[in-house]
């Protein structure tokens, strides 16, 4: 894989730098509810004011807004930052998609990004696989270079297409096999071992697509109904009772699962092993993360609800990496070219 430039290579002094971060975190009355993209954005910000940039300006999107939107205001965000980074230097521009042409990569959308700026640094992975006015569109116009959280997200995910040490376990979970139907199928073609739990393994049983024999659960915790608080029992896989729904792994896969990833040398788990959210169907999942942190391995977690768990579970430090990708990185698993990147001239 080409690594693009660094902002290391890049002299910043006495200039105006566009950043595109991913500072797309929830908010809850108004606020910053999880500032974890937040921090992860810091790296980047503090290496241009310590290298003396003169102003840098910080865009990212906010949610899904299909133009401008009090809701979806960058306000709070900025706020956050600030708290964190309070440098008069930096300053946050407004949410990206209240521009309509930010998501049709809008020629002139990306010219009133770049009006100003003397260079331009993407470090928003997340949104590198998207070709939007401010992940490609900008970087056609400005001196573009990869941000230190981009660099990192791109070596320690390429170890997972390269040379690894064995075995070698992915483990997959969520609730569509399409979603990770690409990592799937590259990436768990050179994985030792595929764990599958959550509602996709159900389709893998169902109907299998894929050209190996992956591990599907041998029991679930099954329920009446999709409720936190439905009747519940621990059933053999193949033997759901008619209109009960597997909400979680069962004993006996837990343990199964537990023993495969202990094992394992390389890692990379991403989905849920069932509905976490719900405590009576936690379980799965929390073995599943315990048992990765556990590992003497490299360890690689991605997706929002596996990075939530590990987080949750205060088990983040002994992971080796939890990416903050999401659809990127299952994509430059797949093997795709990110867009975001692509347009980076290489180091």
């Amino acid at each position: 894989m080409q690594r693009p430039r660094s902002v290391r290579e890049a002299n910043v002094k006495g200039k105006t730098v566009l950043v595109r971060a991913d500072l797309n975190v929830p908010l809850e009355d108004g606020r910053v509810a999880d500032d974890t993209r937040i921090r992860a954005s810091l790296p980047t910000l503090r290496y241009l004011l310590e290298h003396e940039a003169a102003q840098v300006a910080v865009c990212s999107h906010l949610g899904r807004p299909k133009g401008p939107d009090p809701a979806f205001a960058i306000a709070p965000v900025a706020a956050a930052l600030r708290e964190l980074l309070p440098d008069d230097r930096v300053h946050v521009l407004e949410n990206t998609r209240f521009d309509l042409g930010e998501t049709k990569n809008d020629p002139e959308s990306a010219k009133r990004l770049a009006d100003g700026m003397d260079l331009f640094v993407n470090d928003a992975f997340g949104s590198a696989h998207r070709a939007h006015a401010s992940t490609e569109g900008v970087a056609q116009l400005l001196p573009a270079y990869a941000g230190l959280l981009l660099e990192q997200e791109l070596e320690m995910l390429g170890r997972l297409l390269g040379d690894v040490e064995r075995p070698f376990v992915l483990v997959a979970g969520g609730a569509k096999v399409e979603d990770k139907l690409g990592v799937l199928l590259k990436l768990g073609s050179r994985a030792d071992v595929v764990l599958v739990g959550g509602k996709m393994a159900e389709e893998l049983r169902d109907e299998n697509p894929l050209p190996y024999d992956a591990e599907l659960p041998r029991d679930v915790v099954a329920a009446a109904g999709f409720e936190a608080d439905a009747e519940s029992n621990v059933v053999p896989y193949d033997a759901l009772p008619e209109g009960w729904l597997g909400l979680d792994i069962g004993p006996v896969t837990r343990k199964l699962f537990a023993e495969k990833i202990r094992s394992a040398r390389t890692v990379f788990w991403n989905g849920p092993m069932g509905v976490f959210e719900w405590p009576r169907f936690a379980a799965g999942t929390k073995v599943v993360a315990e048992a990765v942190a556990d590992a003497d391995a490299f360890t690689v977690v991605g997706g929002g609800d596996s990075v939530r768990a590990i987080q949750e579970l205060g088990l983040a430090d002994r992971v080796s990496w939890i990416s903050t990708g999401g659809g990127a990185s299952l994509e430059l698993l797949e093997g795709k070219e990110l867009p975001g990147v692509a347009a980076i001239p290489v180091g």
